[in-house]
C-alpha cells in the first residue's frame, strides 16, 4: 500500500541517495504539447538539499525539454524505482526551476556536486517537493547495476567551454523546445564560478 510523506528524510532520503538512476517528467501547458520523460544518472549529480528540496546537474545533450517546461510552468515529477532489494517506486511531485550558469546561485549549488561537476554542465534543476509518495513497485523487475557509463562525460570532457557553447547552439532543440518554448539561453552563459 502506497504512502505519502511530509518530507524527504530517513529511509526515504536513503532510498533516493542509493539509486543509480532516476527519471524526470515534465510537460508544457499546451494540451497538444510534448510530454517529456528523461532518464538521469551519472553518480553524484543528484542531491537532497534539505527535507523538501532536491537538485540535479543538467548536462548538455540532444535537447532541453525539461528546462523549457520548468521555465514555462514549473511542474516536474522525479521518480525512482528499486531494481534491487525490497520493491518500491518513489515519486516527488514538485515545482522545478532551472538555475543557469550566469545566475549567482549557480556557484552556491555547485559544492553539493563535488566530484560530479564537469564539462557540459549547463544548469542546475532545483525541485521543491509538493507531494512525496511511494507505491509497491511489485511489477518493477530485478536488475543488476554493473557500473557507470563514461561516454557522456568523456565526450563533453574533450570540449573547451567555448566548444561546448557551440555544440549547444548547433542542436535544434536546445535553445527552444519541440513546442517552441524558450529553453537553454543561447549563447550559453559563462559560468559564474570560474574566473573570466
Amino acid at each position: 500500500m502506497g504512502q505519502t510523506y511530509e518530507r524527504i528524510e530517513g529511509r526515504i532520503r536513503s532510498f533516493i541517495e542509493e539509486q543509480p538512476v532516476f527519471f524526470a517528467a515534465t510537460a508544457p501547458l499546451a494540451a497538444d504539447g510534448h510530454v517529456n520523460l528523461s532518464p538521469k544518472g551519472r553518480k553524484g549529480t543528484l542531491v537532497v538539499v534539505d527535507e523538501l528540496t532536491l537538485a540535479y546537474l543538467d548536462f548538455g545533450g540532444s535537447g532541453a525539454e525539461t528546462i523549457a517546461h520548468v521555465r514555462e510552468n514549473g511542474r516536474i515529477t522525479l521518480m525512482w524505482c528499486a531494481f534491487s532489494g525490497p520493491p518500491k517506486v518513489l515519486r516527488v511531485h514538485g515545482e522545478g526551476e532551472a538555475v543557469f550558469r550566469d545566475d549567482p546561485r549557480w556557484a552556491e549549488f555547485l559544492p553539493y556536486f563535488e566530484g560530479a561537476d564537469g564539462a557540459g554542465a549547463r544548469a542546475v534543476i532545483v525541485v521543491r517537493a509538493r507531494r512525496i509518495s511511494d507505491a509497491c513497485g511489485f511489477a518493477v523487475p530485478f536488475m543488476d547495476y554493473r557500473e557507470e557509463r563514461t561516454q557522456h562525460a568523456e565526450h563533453l570532457g574533450r570540449k573547451t567551454d567555448d566548444e561546448f557553447g557551440a555544440y549547444c547552439e548547433s542542436k535544434p532543440y536546445v535553445g527552444v523546445s519541440l513546442d517552441g518554448l524558450p529553453a537553454l539561453p543561447l549563447p550559453l552563459p559563462a559560468r559564474t564560478d570560474r574566473p573570466v
